[in-house]
């Protein structure tokens, strides 16, 4: 199988020396060894981010990751946005993630949160997750990549699919029809959030859905 490598695939609004290529278990296996070659930016912890539209494939990828990491032996943890974000505050919940997670595990020392949950569709305060010191923290989300941490990320990837429609479409179907109307809105916002913040072009990894 020939696998894409740095500047074969140019995508517009990303980086033009990333690995480009389909989200599968090859590009899992790339991230996961590339983390590993990488440096700690978080303390004694490697941080991943893996950032992109909703709807892109985030979440599958971030498993795919997970598995291969884990597959070494690697203490790995995962710590999703959407346990913090709601459609009212899709980005401004971030000083919580980072005096509850970002900085407690840059010290050397757990860190903890408490999540969002949606009983009836309406966003509350849920239960408290206890976050131990990993080797490799994945941070998966919309703008789990954000600037704020440019230096301190060991491996950032960027998911991507260029069809805003087909993204509804997958988007509406992993979170119901009853949330079209919020998820247009939550697209129109991080279309602009993806332009001020340029978080594709930080990328080392650019992937698009498997399947």
């Amino acid at each position: 199988m020939s696998v894409p490598r740095r500047g074969d695939l140019p995508v517009g609004g990303t980086s033009a020396s990333a690995w480009r290529g389909r989200a599968d278990d090859t590009a899992a296996e790339a991230v996961a060894g590339h983390v590993l070659r990488g440096s700690p930016g978080l303390g004694p912890v490697r941080l991943v981010t893996i950032d992109g539209p909703s709807g892109s494939g985030k979440s599958t990828f971030a498993a795919r990751v997970l598995a291969r990491l884990r597959a070494r032996g690697v203490a790995t943890v995962l710590v999703p946005t959407d346990d913090f974000a709601t459609w009212e505050e899709p980005v401004r919940w971030w000083p919580r993630l980072r005096s509850g997670v970002l900085e407690p595990l840059s010290r050397g020392r757990p860190g903890r949160y408490r999540r969002v949950e949606w009983p009836e569709g309406v966003p509350v305060t849920g239960g408290t997750v206890e976050v131990p010191v990993p080797d490799v923290l994945v941070l998966e989300g919309v703008s789990s990549g954000r600037a704020e941490l440019a230096g301190r990320v060991t491996t950032a990837v960027w998911t991507e699919l260029a069809d805003a429609a087909t993204r509804l479409a997958r988007a509406v179907a992993r979170d119901g029809v009853d949330s079209r109307a919020e998820l247009l809105r939550w697209q129109e916002f991080e279309r602009h959030w993806f332009e001020v913040d340029r978080t594709g072009q930080r990328a080392d990894f650019v992937v698009t859905p498997a399947g």
